[in-house]
């Protein structure tokens, strides 16, 4: 059950005075709470590279995002392929007078990467194009230098004039001469400030002009790198001084894996991300269909990747695909020979890092700017595989050929998609058979899940494989989610010698292009602004410690209820029908029934407002097959102890149907999903608001035509489904919710106690805290984040910010108040022991 908060107790200015004081209020000189503190036990110590940043390209995060190139589309390679929308001229608008512009793919092309490009066939008079750039334009700085590049040809043999255009800016000039590809730059400064400028590119004369990767980037990237990546949102990234950066995804690297180039087009469509594809002259990289989509452009590769982490002291961490699909697909290959090459590209990724410049990839590598060898260490391979057999047999093979080419490299495998359920056990299964190394796991939840779960470590195996939990959020981007989030960091923390790694995940959206939430860093054109995970996230990672010191903290805990509330219906991409709706109590007595005989859903009401639902031969049916999360409900149950069963049958459709029961006013709710994810996959799904969390996963599908005998049967916390007689599984939700949570460690340069306290409820916690023998000055730093739970930062304005002050009342035991819903370090200077 959910931690039903109550309302705020303090105002924003007395948590902010109960902040800068180390004594506990007169209101409350009796502490609620205490922690202990040995301090002469020891305790694990921390990974050096403990948290990270995971970059996807997911709500156009590189192009548009952290890469800096400005123009949009810049080698035409834009086409239906990646997008419905597209074409070889999107974001591009023709401009100018005596001439044509399309986009062809023939002989003439830049090279076989390279395949389509803008022709200009001009009749006398000035003509071009104009470019969008991405979202509301191409943001330009007043006075700031921008580098200008196009590869060029023409076929007027004196040569023609390319007039090159900024809003605002003077016009510059370029000489094409030959009908030989070339590149051209040009160097200016922007005249006027603007996040909506346009670049315009019209060339001058008669014959044929020939243009193709026409690109702008800002002078100012981040360390001025050439090809380099927008400065406010690296520098974002590095001031969280990650231990490791994990790239290129997620969902982006295994699907569609196993596809190559389309023969017919010579296009690389429809496939993972392929390293290969990144590295080099960015002219010669192939642009490719995103798994979101759109399109990427490539320019920000696996290159730049290696050098954004080398940049900010990160360890590398790249993603390859195992060639079996996750995130709702379900595919593996067959072919082994495809197999093989990818177990082969991998072998060459770790020689494009890590080789001699005397070697092939090395050599590359030194070519692209870095000699010097990156440092590999770790290579993960597959993400979120539905099919854990098929990823199986494809994981030992890759380990194999890396650890007998490559002694002593980490090759990180993966759970599943879930924090739970028969992928999960499966995969934890094989992999501490194989004494696999690390195990890479995955989860989105609700915050109620968050302060349930901070013991989830204490029970591993410490002498088993390490986790990476390489994506984990709470799903929504408010101070109460990310109070959640800092709860169970204290339990990561606390099993530091199991859970070697985490990022939070995603870390970047674009603000009109997102494709998922919640985000770490925000942004559009020209600014960029941390969430409130963002700010709890750098807390966390720039006050880490050394070593974990044991301790242990009492206090109040909010207990789990019995599940109540109406009962419901819902479709998800499905037309369904429902009958015989009852609900009764263990003795039989009825407490709603409903046949629909009547022709009438009377006491139904919506809940989404979704779904096309309506009586049709005395049965309940939603016939929209678009529609997703149509639920309906009726009969509040106040019973604690009672049975729900239906009849439902699926008409058309994607998907099964859904089954709600537990439906509070508050948005809380319970349901059984039967054929979800394409009809693969069943579960039961806990809902708090937007977030839903997965209680029970099994694989399941549902036949169309086909009427199922489904009966929800509910004991207090406990709940029995059943499916046609047969009980198809159960779960208990009574796990005690803790908002009170609390680790210590270590800082052995410091010489320092890291006190690190989380309130993640609506009063303040007065706290004894006992550091034992340890002798500790009597005065200390504290830095807070605190403030309204559903408060979040926007793009106009930021409340939720971290307060440093001193702290003074201090010593080896001492009472402070944590303010309500907050996060509190405190550093305590160690005077000798």
């Amino acid at each position: 059950m959910s931690y039903a908060r109550p309302l705020l107790g303090l105002s924003t200015a007395a948590l902010l005075a109960v902040t800068l004081t180390g004594a506990a209020p007169a209101q409350a000189a009796d502490p609620g709470y205490t922690i202990t503190v040995d301090t002469t036990a020891p305790g694990p110590e921390i990974n050096d590279r403990m948290y990270g940043v995971f970059f996807e390209d997911i709500n156009y995060a590189a192009d548009g995002g952290l890469y800096a190139e400005l123009v949009r589309n810049r080698s035409f390679e834009f086409l239906p392929a990646d997008n419905g929308s597209f074409t070889g001229l999107t974001a591009w608008t023709p401009t100018g007078t005596g001439g044509t512009a399309t986009t062809v793919n023939d002989a003439a092309r830049l090279n076989e990467r390279n395949r389509t490009y803008l022709k200009l066939d001009l009749a006398g008079g000035g003509y071009g194009v104009t470019n969008s750039g991405y979202n509301t334009g191409v943001p330009l700085q007043r006075g700031a230098r921008y580098d200008f590049s196009v590869w060029a040809r023409t076929s007027a043999r004196k040569g023609t004039t390319l007039t090159v255009g900024l809003t605002g800016t003077r016009s510059s000039t370029l000489r094409i001469r030959g009908d030989k590809w070339r590149k051209y730059t040009a160097t200016i400064t922007a005249g006027q400030t603007t996040d909506a400028g346009r670049l315009t590119v019209v060339a001058d004369g008669a014959g044929t002009v020939r243009l193709d990767e026409v690109s702008l980037f800002p002078r100012d990237t981040y360390k001025h790198r050439a090809n380099g990546l927008r400065r406010d949102l690296a520098e974002k990234i590095a001031a969280l001084h990650p231990g490791f950066v994990r790239f290129p995804g997620g969902c982006l690297v295994n699907t569609g894996s196993m596809y190559g180039y389309d023969e017919a087009s010579g296009f690389p469509r429809a496939r993972s991300y392929q390293w290969k594809d990144t590295v080099g002259p960015v002219e010669t990289r192939a642009t490719n269909a995103n798994f979101w989509g759109y399109n990427q452009s490539y320019g920000l590769g696996y290159h730049e990747y290696f050098q954004f982490a080398e940049d900010i002291g990160a360890m590398p961490l790249p993603v390859v695909p195992a060639l079996v699909t996750g995130c709702g697909q379900n595919r593996a290959t067959v072919d082994e020979a495809l197999l093989q090459r990818h177990i082969q590209d991998t072998l060459d990724l770790i020689e494009y890092a890590n080789g001699p410049v005397t070697s092939t990839w090395g050599r590359l590598r030194a070519q692209s700017g870095h000699p010097k060898p990156f440092g590999l260490t770790h290579v993960a391979v597959g993400n979120e595989e539905n099919l854990p057999e098929e990823y199986w047999a494809n994981f030992v093979k890759f380990r194999a050929a890396i650890e007998a080419r490559y002694p002593g490299f980490t090759v990180v495998s993966n759970s599943g998609p879930d924090d739970q359920g028969s992928t999960f056990e499966n995969l934890w299964a094989k992999n501490r058979a194989a004494g696999v190394k690390m195990v890479d796991e995955h989860y989105y939840n609700s915050p109620a899940w968050f302060l349930q779960n901070n013991k989830r470590y204490d029970a591993y195996d410490r002498s088993g494989p390490k986790v990476f939990l390489g994506e984990y959020a709470s799903q929504d981007a408010k101070l109460f989610n990310s109070l959640s989030e800092a709860a169970y960091m204290t339990g990561l923390e606390r099993n530091a010698d199991v859970v070697r790694m985490a990022s939070y995940a995603p870390l970047l959206a674009n603000i009109d292009n997102v494709q998922w939430r919640p985000d770490l860093i925000w942004f559009d054109n020209d600014e960029s602004w941390g969430s409130t995970s963002y700010q709890m996230q750098k807390l966390f990672m720039t006050n880490v410690g050394d070593r974990v010191v044991p301790s242990t903290a009492t206090g109040n805990v909010v207990q789990p209820k019995p599940i109540t509330g109406a009962v419901g219906l819902s479709t998800w991409r499905t037309a369904a029908t429902y009958d015989d709706v009852r609900v009764t109590r263990p003795d039989g007595t009825v407490v709603h029934a409903d046949d629909f005989n009547d022709g009438n859903a009377d006491g139904w009401t919506p809940v989404t407002q979704r779904g096309a639902w309506s009586v049709t031969n005395g049965a309940y049916t939603q016939t929209d097959t678009a529609a997703e999360d149509t639920m309906v409900k009726a009969a509040t149950v106040t019973d604690t102890e009672y049975d729900y069963s239906v009849k439902a049958t699926k008409t058309a459709g994607d998907e099964g149907f859904l089954v709600a029961f537990g439906i509070q006013e508050t948005g809380q709710f319970y349901w059984w999903n039967l054929g979800g994810w394409n009809n693969t996959q069943g579960a039961v799904e806990k809902g708090i608001t937007s977030a839903k969390e997965q209680l029970l996963t099994k694989p399941n599908s549902v036949e169309t035509g086909r009427t199922y005998d489904l009966r929800v049967s509910v004991r207090g916390t406990h709940v029995d489904l059943y499916l046609d007689g047969q009980l198809w599984g159960s779960f208990d939700d009574d796990k005690v919710t803790e908002p009170f949570a609390q680790v210590v460690t270590r800082d052995d340069a410091r010489r320092e106690l890291i006190v690190k306290v989380v309130n993640a409820q609506d009063t303040p916690a007065v706290t004894r805290v006992d550091l034992g023998r340890a002798k500790v000055a009597s005065t200390g730093t504290q830095t807070v984040i605190t403030g309204d739970p559903g408060e979040q930062n926007t793009r106009t304005a930021e409340p939720i910010q971290p307060v440093t002050s001193r702290v003074t009342g201090l010593g080896p035991t001492f009472t402070k108040t944590f303010p309500a819903n907050s996060v509190t370090f405190l550093r305590l200077k160690v005077r000798s022991g």
